[in-house]
């Protein structure tokens, strides 16, 4: 073998931040204009994961429910089909912008790529989290 198991666990784990950091030297030193296209391409593909999946009998949040809890209700089945709903327009609207602002200043595209983009990802996990808490209360 070429690693052993513990260095390979090492690599495994180190390798999401040498990537990132990578990326930002990439943009940070070289005129790599692609890597503007990063956060919508990314947007994108979350967005086609939520909605291809509304097309499935379960979709992915659902699945997600049913393996943390496979004695889940059809109450929660539904609310999670709807919140997949929720998660594929805020992608979708997401990705327009930050593909909007590909074609803007550095500044404007760091700025909500890099700030408003997770801001606004960190206000819906809230309060989804807080919906979920209520519904939780009403329907077990």
């Amino acid at each position: 073998m070429l690693f052993s198991g513990k260095i390979r666990r090492i690599i495994k784990a180190l390798a999401p931040f040498i990537g990132m950091f990578a990326v930002i030297g990439l943009f940070h030193f070289t005129d790599f204009v692609l890597l503007k296209y990063y956060p919508p391409v990314m947007n994108f593909c979350l967005f086609f994961i939520f909605f291809s999946s509304l097309f499935q009998e379960r979709t992915v949040i659902q699945k997600i429910a049913l393996a943390s809890d496979p004695n889940s209700n059809e109450a929660v089945m539904n609310y999670t089909r709807n919140l997949t709903y929720i998660w594929a327009v805020f992608t979708f609207l997401n990705f327009l912008v930050s593909a909007g602002t590909v074609f803007m200043s550095e500044k404007v595209w760091a700025l909500y790529n890099g700030f408003i983009s997770y801001l606004l990802v960190g206000i819906i996990f809230i309060i989804e989290y807080i919906v979920r808490i209520n519904f939780m209360r009403k329907h077990g």
